[in-house]
């Protein structure tokens, strides 16, 4: 759909742009777009981080509104706590577009996600066809580090990914879902697969950042080229990595479209123009086969590189 904007009465408005954690890259290349549009549309915006803490994200907000911000943009540290900001921002009758993770229940103007299941299929179908290359499909097993499954889209991005392994009846053995997101903890988590799944052959890692954990455990175990590593999201590093093979590849969201499309349908809000209830963007599954072709959406889209 092409949009023709009108600038009327634009001056002058402010976002706040509430965030779970922007030291994690994701949320600081959403927090890109949502900047880059504004300053299109001549808003103003304030950027809030709840270091993934329930309390400080419920202060963010009430700050948020304190300032008299005319519109939000949230992404929740979970489902179930969205729907808490929400609430509160009915009460101060601001519209609300929530960015990615989702809530359980409450109203809302629009809800931006990414298509978690359909991306982790494919990623799924990716490991699927390397690991029948190996030969490993038979007896191999493939071991997740989970985002919180309490979250709408960690369980979409389960969903997905288990259903192309089934159609290739290759086994999932064993998840374990981060707290912290730490490299500690991501380390630890590869550890134990490693460990106590004799048979495995790949681990799943539900996101990006702290991908060395999860390669320093495999090198620790001395499993280099016997267990493969996989990811959801991107980090600069996988533009050399994925050519390279030592991943695997990457079913790569477009937070920096995310951002834009965020205040986008603020705009069209403001001046009365169509807003769907939910804008499903698609995610970019990326191997050695594809990556090339894929380069330059890879760059502004995933990582926010211009």
């Amino acid at each position: 759909m092409v949009f023709n904007y009108s600038f009327a009465n634009q001056e002058n408005k402010k976002l706040a742009y509430i965030v779970s954690d922007m030291s994690i890259p994701f949320w600081r290349i959403m927090s890109k777009g949502i900047k880059a549009k504004a300053d299109e549309f001549g808003y103003e915006v304030e950027f809030y981080s709840s270091n993934n803490l329930k309390k400080v994200e419920l202060l963010n907000l009430v700050n948020a509104l304190d300032k008299k911000v005319d519109g939000l943009i949230i992404s929740p540290i979970n489902s179930s706590s969205a729907v808490t900001l929400l609430k509160l921002a009915k009460n101060a009758n601001i519209p609300v577009v929530i960015s990615d993770i989702g809530t359980d229940k409450g109203e809302y103007l629009s809800f931006i996600s990414s298509d978690n299941k359909m991306g982790a299929y494919e990623l799924g179908k990716i490991l699927s066809k390397k690991m029948i290359e190996l030969n490993w499909h038979k007896d191999g097993t493939v071991g997740i580090i989970s985002i919180p499954q309490k979250r709408t889209n960690g369980k979409e991005r389960t969903s997905g990914f288990l259903e192309a392994l089934n159609e290739a009846n290759i086994k999932s053995d064993g998840i374990y879902q981060q707290v912290d997101f730490s490299y500690e903890e991501t380390y630890n988590y590869s550890k134990k697969l490693i460990n106590e799944k004799p048979n495995l052959r790949a681990i799943w890692l539900q996101g990006s950042d702290k991908y060395k954990g999860a390669l320093n455990a495999i090198k620790d175990s001395k499993k280099e080229g016997e267990i493969l590593l996989i990811c959801f999201d991107a980090e600069p590093e996988f533009l050399d990595l994925i050519p390279k093979g030592v991943l695997v590849g990457s079913a790569m969201q477009q937070p920096y479209l995310m951002g834009s499309k965020a205040v986008e349908v603020l705009n069209n809000y403001w001046n009365k123009k169509e807003v769907n209830k939910e804008y499903k963007l698609p995610i970019l599954a990326i191997s050695k086969d594809n990556i090339q072709e894929n380069l330059p959406t890879i760059k502004i889209n995933v990582l926010g590189i211009k």
